[in-house]
This record gives structure tokens, C-alpha cells and sequence, in this order.
């Protein structure tokens, strides 16, 4: 299963409107494990495409081994059409593995799979003797199958040899330092201001001092001119020696640009939620026509949050329409569920956004009482700041801002009840954090079918329940 190395030589990636990434020179040995992470659209599939030859580079070059046999799976695996998404993951990483590649590469992966099938792909990973490639925001996966992270960022692609919490550590590490050498520099330079200011006016007074011995007859003296003008040229070549440190520590900051944080102001706060027991099931079933689950027994309270988890299929999905008011799914049993104008809904595709509305009127549209300078404070905390970003339609959106427009509406107006379907899924990184940090401040109720673990740890559940046998069990984390 081995391979020759493969040489990247001034490897790039460029649009007409757009670089990605330049400059990329590296040689890549057999066994290596690798992770492609960075922003949606920064050319990681691209990227992927390119390592086989699929895609020529927009500059430079990329030397294989004429013999190598590669196993690929794209993000969007178009065959197996009858098939879910997992299903669909599972054949097509079987077919791959039939050829018995020498390099194996992967386009998230982890996408739709449900927990039975993630552990599984984990334990395959991990015992794959190849070189293996992949491109995905999972940390999960990051953090247990991969020893080496190639980040796309700044139009360079920062190679580091590690594990994903090593790399965020140093990252954050680097930042602070430069953040502190910078707060240090703006010190001096305004330390080398008021000894500027304190030199003019002694000379200042001197001049007044030589003008009386003037007039009184004495000698003039000279030497506080002379030692003014000596003042301001070396407070001159301080200050040029300080901006230019500025300047570069400035330029390293920005190859290290972290996530900017999101600090949202929620409509509602917790103490407005009176009721207990928001949701309050018993006996209950969902069907369409044959029973999908039974023998439901559920409470979920004002500030609980829920992961809901089993496999692709089992009804979780069905159990949110039933939360809902779907018309679609029949019920019986007892059911004490909020006003659907108190539930919240977020997925994966964002279906509560208008493709043909604006950034702007998507907010206005929830709370038409605010005014135009409101509605731009409320966006400006989910980082639609310019015009052209706060003016632009929603059907222009990337993923990434479509996932903090939907978080802005929920913040706009928060339901008491928020239900997240699989949100994480084909979201970058940063994004990812910015739909944590605004969960965790949520306060509010929550169910949230995920399979991602460190998502649901992150943002704090309190229960779990999985779904088997057409019933709903609580089990431990």
C-alpha cells in the first residue's frame, strides 16, 4: 500500500475574482494523515480535485507517482439516488476501498451519518495503513484520526504538524502574544509623545527666558533651539521604528485571524419562561399510517436541552414534525406542546429564510417596529456590517452567513422552544463556533437531533434520548 512521495511546488488556486491559496510547496510521504480544514469556499474540495489530477493548479505544479492508486469520496455523491445519505456515504466508501487505494481522500465524510455509522467510519479510519486525505470541520474526527492539519487561510496554506487542540492552542497563544506586543507599542509611542511635549515646552519656556535676558541686555542663548529640534528628530525615528514594528506585527496578526466572537441580545430571557414543563408527552405515538413511535413518555423543561439520537430513519425527524403540528404525522396519546409561534426551527438547509428577501428585511420582517438603526445594530452583532452585506438577498448567501441570519432571527425572536436538525452539517469551522457561542447563551428550551459529540457537549445538553425499536429511551451521555 505504500507510495512514492508526492511533490506540491508552487502550488495555487485562483479565480477571476478570487485567490485561495498560492505558493503551496511541500512533499507528501506515504502514511501521511491529514486534515484540509478553513472557510467554506477557501478550495479544500479544490483542492482534493486537484491532488488527482482531476484539476490542474492555477499555478504551480503537482508530481505523482505514475503508479498511485487513489480511493475517493466526493462531498456530494450523486450515485446510490434511492439511497439516505448515509447509506449513500457507506457504498460509496466501500467501492473506494475495493480498489485498494495507496491514498485514500474523503470530502466530509461524516456529513449525515448517524452515530452507529460514525463510530464505524472512526474505527475504519483509524486502521487504514494508507495515506489518508480529508477535508472536514468534524472535530471529533479531527482530533482522533488525523496527525497533521493543512489550513487554507490569508491565500496561504499553513501546513501544522500536531493535533487539532495543539493547533487552536498555538494559535490562540500566538494571537495573545502579538495582541500584547502591540498594547506594548502603543504605550511606548505614547510615552514618546509626552517626552516630545515635555521637551517643546522646556524649550518653549527657554525662549521666553532668552527674549527677557534680551531686553534686559544679556546674552541670548541658542541652545534651547537647537536642543528642540534635536527633541523632535529623535522622537521622529522613534515613532517610525514603532509603526513599523505595528505594521508588522499587524500583518502576522492577520495570518493568525481567529473568529471574531458573537455576543447576541436575545428578544427573551429566561424568567419570561413561566411555564415548567414546556413539552408534556404520555403514552404517545407518531405514525403515517404504521406506527413510527410508540409509547412515548416525555418532559422537557423551560431550560433543558435534549439530543435526540439514533439511526438514519428511526423517526427522530417525524417526532420534530409531531412537535411541530406537521398535519402529515398522525398522533395519539397525550400531547401538551407550545404554540408553534413559541418554537424555533433551525436545519440544516436554513429553511426559515426567504431566498428572495434581503439581509436587511429578513430581520424587519420579524420585528417591523424596530427602527432601520436597530435592525442594523441587531445585524451588526451577527457581522452583517456594510451595506452591500446588509442589503444583499438571501439566495446570495453562503452557508456560513446563511447559519448567522438564521441565528439572528432566532435572536430577533427568541421562541421558547428551539428545535436545531443536524445544523452542524456542512458548516466550516468558524461557523461552527459561531453557532455555539450563541446556543450556549440561548435561554430558552432545546431539542437537538445531532450526531456530533462535541457539539452537543459543547453547547451544555442536559439529557439524552435515543430512539430504538419504535422507542424513546433516555440514556446516559
Amino acid at each position: 500500500m505504500s507510495h512514492k512521495p508526492i511533490f506540491f511546488h508552487n502550488v495555487g488556486l485562483s479565480f477571476p475574482q478570487k485567490v485561495c491559496f498560492e505558493g503551496f510547496t511541500t512533499q507528501l510521504q506515504c502514511g501521511s494523515r491529514i486534515a484540509i480544514i478553513g472557510q467554506n469556499g477557501s478550495g479544500k474540495s479544490t483542492l482534493l480535485k486537484m491532488l488527482q489530477g482531476l484539476i490542474e493548479p492555477s499555478q504551480g505544479e503537482i508530481r505523482l507517482p505514475s503508479d498511485i492508486v487513489f480511493g475517493y469520496v466526493p462531498q456530494v455523491i450523486e450515485e446510490f439516488a434511492s439511497l439516505s445519505g448515509g447509506q449513500r456515504l457507506n457504498e460509496s466508501l466501500t467501492r473506494a476501498l475495493a480498489l485498494d487505494p495507496q491514498m485514500l481522500l474523503l470530502d466530509e465524510p461524516t456529513n449525515h451519518l448517524d452515530l452507529r455509522n460514525r463510530r464505524s467510519l472512526m474505527r475504519l479510519l483509524r486502521s487504514y495503513t494508507g495515506t489518508l486525505i480529508i477535508v472536514s470541520h468534524d472535530v471529533e474526527l479531527l482530533r482522533m484520526c488525523v496527525d497533521t492539519l493543512w489550513h487554507i487561510e490569508s491565500e496561504k496554506i499553513h501546513v501544522f504538524t500536531g493535533k487539532y487542540d495543539d493547533y487552536m492552542r498555538e494559535r490562540r497563544m500566538k494571537r495573545a502574544s502579538i495582541e500584547q506586543d502591540l498594547s506594548r507599542l502603543d504605550h511606548q509611542k505614547k510615552e514618546t509623545h509626552q517626552e516630545l511635549m515635555k521637551e517643546q515646552m522646556r524649550a518653549a519656556k527657554s525662549r521666553m527666558q532668552g527674549e527677557k535676558h534680551i531686553k534686559q541686555r544679556k546674552w541670548p542663548t541658542i541652545v534651547s533651539d537647537e536642543k528642540a529640534r534635536r527633541a523632535v528628530e529623535t522622537t521622529g525615528r522613534k515613532k517610525a521604528a514603532i509603526d513599523s514594528k505595528k505594521q508588522d506585527l499587524i500583518e502576522r496578526l492577520s495570518e493568525i485571524r481567529l473568529p471574531e466572537i458573537l455576543k447576541p441580545k436575545f428578544s427573551l430571557t429566561a424568567s419570561d419562561i413561566r411555564s415548567k414543563n414546556l413539552i408534556f408527552v404520555q403514552d404517545g405515538t407518531c405514525s403515517y399510517g404504521t406506527p413510527l413511535l410508540q409509547e412515548i413518555q416525555l418532559s422537557v423543561g423551560s431550560q433543558e436541552r435534549l439530543a435526540l439520537r439514533g439511526d438514519n430513519g428511526s423517526g427522530k425527524t417525524t417526532f420534530v414534525k409531531a412537535i411541530l403540528g406537521d398535519q402529515t404525522v398522525e398522533k395519539s396519546g397525550e400531547w401538551r406542546v407550545p404554540p408553534r409561534e413559541d418554537i424555533g426551527y433551525l436545519d440544516q438547509h436554513y429553511s426559515t429564510l426567504d431566498s428572495q428577501r434581503t439581509v436587511l428585511e429578513t430581520i424587519h420582517d420579524l420585528n417591523p417596529i424596530w427602527s432601520h438603526g436597530d435592525i442594523r445594530q441587531h445585524l451588526n452583532d451577527f457581522l452583517f456590517r456594510k451595506n452591500e452585506e446588509v442589503n444583499a438577498l438571501v439566495s446570495t448567501l453562503s452557508g456560513g452567513e446563511k447559519a448567522r441570519l438564521s441565528l439572528a432571527q432566532i435572536a430577533a425572536k427568541t421562541p421558547k422552544l428551539l428545535i436545531l436538525d443536524e445544523i452542524t452539517n456542512n458548516l466550516d469551522l468558524e461557523t461552527r463556533d459561531h453557532v455555539i457561542q450563541v446556543l450556549k447563551e440561548f435561554p430558552g428550551a432545546m431539542i437537538i437531533i445531532s450526531h456530533d459529540e462535541d457539539f452537543l457537549k459543547s453547547i451544555h445538553v442536559s439529557a439524552f434520548y435515543g430512539i430504538e425499536n419504535k422507542t424513546l429511551k433516555m440514556r446516559l451521555a
